[in-house]
């Protein structure tokens, strides 16, 4: 079967936007052909900062005929009925007609329509003007003299040549001819901009690799990291180092480069008395290079690591020159905002109010700084006020955490008004990504408790699924005082999440106080900080979904969560203990037993069949009665104290054994007596089923 090449190469695509364009491209193309009707094998995509290019195996010549019938009118339909089927069915006469035979509406024409199937050139030439010109990138360009044409190409960077070949591996492939805004398809391309600036032919995929390989292009993305990463680890191994890896910079370097070159630079060693994370992001950021340290340690080398585009004829050495001027230039800006921060502002006497507000001590830098964010008025949001504001609010919220995080009042009360001071600090303002890293530094070298500075450093975690919780009590307390007041905030002022959008992450920050609660222990009535209901409608959403990825089921879930379960932590741990019970033999007889009980007492209530207040001894007929009512009310009282304790497996165990006293009962006992009292009093005696039981779950919404 044929294959398809295609090649779209244009001026440097943004690394950003490579991968995604590349799938984009795999996408768009392989539903336009599904959609006319073509099927094929594989289909996977590549992409350089010059380039994106598929290939497509296996794709059917042409697409398939397609047949249907279309039912006209009876056989003695006027003449205009029958004159405006012909037309609808593309028929010259009735006698192109079938006729079929129904019982009872007679006998009636069907046209039998035959669409007979396109080449697949033909069909690749159709969709392929339209993907190209509709392509989705997140911001495209117009140029040259076409582009003040109106609906001129629009693209990411001009486009410059289209690559499009059709044929199987026993033949020779065909090039599909479209046209783009004056750019014809064709069969040529073009290597390395500089190494290999010549056009050349290719034929096929395989053959297309090679020639740009020889024509110093590695294609494939994957091949580039691996490449970037073995030569950089081997040239710090050569030089007594271990790169620092960083999985993110290797995935925009490889954006960069179509023939990967690693070289080494280095800077003076002073700039090393700069923290670590500074000279990383200053190297990273400025000039998209890793940084080295010895083997083991944490602090770095004065060696970095670039990767170049060009082989050159000095072994790199004037690209190595270059990349050293700028990086010392920036390491250089970075050590002067390190300096300042640790100075005094020159403005302290105008600091004194917003030091008196916080307790602040003008003596130390970093106390300085939030003086400084406080007096501002920096804004946090239009409608909760400024950052200062929430500061304050932030310290009161904390402060009645501290009890339930077991966390040192005063130590916690000193990392919340510090927590945001680096806000205005210059390293801050530099690379904002290092919030709460620099403020942990600062407090340390201002003499503040490592408590207070963990806490500082630790109070935005976690940002994500993967990142790490605090563990420290003071730091515990903060992040969730933070996460706390972001959430309570946002939502009276009705900025709430809506479908995909969440511009606020407050999915992120509802994720990150549910696994600060489970993941460090922590019980805390959610209610009594939250109290908007609709709030803990959202964590309860956030909940299930964090449960469900850690293997829970949905039903269980469902089972325990009601609708005022303000304490996560039970929550998780009764889904936890009825995941671990239900499968076992106890909790088969338990789900047995509860679910025929409140099955049929839901029925009764919902015909509106009265039920008695309570169960009443002297109205019992039947032993099987007086046998449930014993049961329940031991089982009952086990299950209570068994909860009490949290200890829900022992609650689920103890309700269990209702499950053969309860089979006997409605073995033995009919339910709906004659007797409006007897059967009131029965009701009364299920009801007590449902109620012991709602103590550990709702066992009617377990499936099974």
């Amino acid at each position: 079967m044929p294959d398809l090449l295609l090649e779209l190469r244009s001026e440097e695509i943004p690394a950003r936007m490579q991968r995604k364009a590349a799938g984009d491209l795999r996408k768009l193309v392989t539903d336009a052909l599904v959609d006319a009707g073509l099927t094929y094998e594989g289909a996977k995509e590549y992409w350089t900062p010059r380039r994106l290019t598929l290939d497509i195996r296996g794709l059917n010549a042409r697409s398939a005929d397609i047949r249907e019938e279309r039912k006209g009118p009876r056989t003695d339909a006027n003449e205009k009925a029958i004159e405006g089927f012909l037309r609808g069915a593309g028929l010259s006469s009735i006698s192109e007609a079938h006729v079929h035979s129904d019982p009872k509406k007679g006998d009636f024409y069907v046209a039998h329509i035959v669409k007979p199937g396109r080449g697949a050139e033909e069909i690749i030439a159709e969709v392929m003007p339209g993907i190209v010109r509709d392509f989705p990138w997140p911001k495209s360009m117009r140029w040259g003299a076409a582009s003040a044409r109106p609906g001129a190409l629009r693209w990411v960077r001009p486009l410059q040549s289209i690559v499009c070949l059709f044929g199987s591996e026993t033949e020779e492939t065909r090039v599909v001819a479209f046209e783009v805004d004056g750019i014809a398809a064709g069969n040529v391309t073009f290597g390395h901009r500089f190494h290999a600036p010549e056009a050349f032919t290719v034929r096929r995929f395989d053959d297309y690799v090679a020639q740009l390989e020889k024509a110093k292009v590695i294609l494939d993305a994957e091949r580039r990291k691996q490449i970037i990463a073995a030569d950089a680890a081997n040239v710090a191994f050569a030089n007594g180092l271990e790169l620092v890896e960083d999985e993110g910079l290797l995935e925009e370097v490889s954006g960069l480069v179509e023939w990967p070159q690693v070289l080494m630079g280095t800077f003076e060693e002073e700039f090393l008395a700069i923290p670590s994370e500074i000279i990383r992001l200053t190297i990273k950021t400025n000039q998209k290079c890793f940084v080295t340290r010895a083997p083991g340690e944490e602090k770095l080398s004065n060696r970095f690591v670039l990767v170049s585009n060009i082989e050159a004829k000095d072994g790199g050495k004037e690209i190595v020159h270059g990349n050293g001027k700028v990086v010392r230039a920036r390491l250089s800006d970075a050590k002067h905002f390190w300096t300042r921060d640790q100075g005094d502002l020159p403005d302290l006497e105008t600091l004194k109010p917003s030091a008196e507000k916080f307790g602040l001590d003008l003596a130390r830098p970093l106390d300085q700084r939030m003086a400084k964010l406080d007096a501002l008025n920096v804004t946090f949001h239009a409608k909760l006020g400024s950052q200062g504001e929430r500061v304050a609010r932030i310290r009161t919220l904390a402060a009645a955490l501290a009890k339930a995080t077991g966390a040192d009042p005063t130590l916690t009360d000193r990392a919340v008004v510090l927590a945001k001071a680096d806000l205005r600090t210059e390293a801050v303002g530099e690379f904002p990504e290092l919030q709460g890293i620099m403020g942990r530094k600062y407090a340390l070298l201002q003499g503040e408790a490592p408590a207070v500075a963990e806490a500082i450093e630790d109070h935005y975690k976690p940002q994500g699924p993967s990142d790490r919780v605090p563990t420290d009590p003071v730091a515990v307390t903060v992040a969730l005082a933070d996460k706390l007041d972001t959430l309570v905030g946002f939502w009276a002022i009705d900025e709430k999440p809506t479908g995909s959008k969440d511009p606020y992450a407050l999915r992120r920050a509802a994720l990150g106080v549910i696994r600060i609660l489970l993941e460090r222990g922590i019980r805390l009535p959610l209610l009594t900080v939250a109290s908007d209901l609709d709030l803990l409608s959202f964590f309860h959403d956030r909940l299930k979904v964090y449960l469900r990825d850690l293997g829970a089921r949905h039903d269980l879930i469902d089972a325990v969560l009601t609708p005022d379960a303000d304490d996560l932590l039970m929550v998780a741990r009764r889904v936890e203990a009825l995941t671990a019970f239900i499968t076992s033999e106890d909790g088969q007889n338990l789900l047995a037993g509860t679910k025929r009980a409140t099955q049929l007492l839901a029925a009764e209530e919902k015909k509106g069949t009265t039920i008695a207040a309570a169960v009443s001894a002297h109205l019992f007929r039947l032993d099987a009665e007086r046998a449930l009512f014993a049961a329940v009310e031991v089982a009952a009282r086990d299950a209570a104290a068994a909860v009490a304790g949290e200890d829900f497996r022992s609650a689920m165990e103890a309700l269990s054994k209702l499950r053969a006293p309860v089979d006997t009962f409605f073995d033995d006992v009919l339910v709906n007596d004659e007797d409006p009292a007897i059967r009131a009093n029965r009701l009364a005696l299920l009801k007590m089923i449902r109620t012991a039981t709602g103590a550990v779950a709702d066992f009617s919404k377990i499936s099974g």
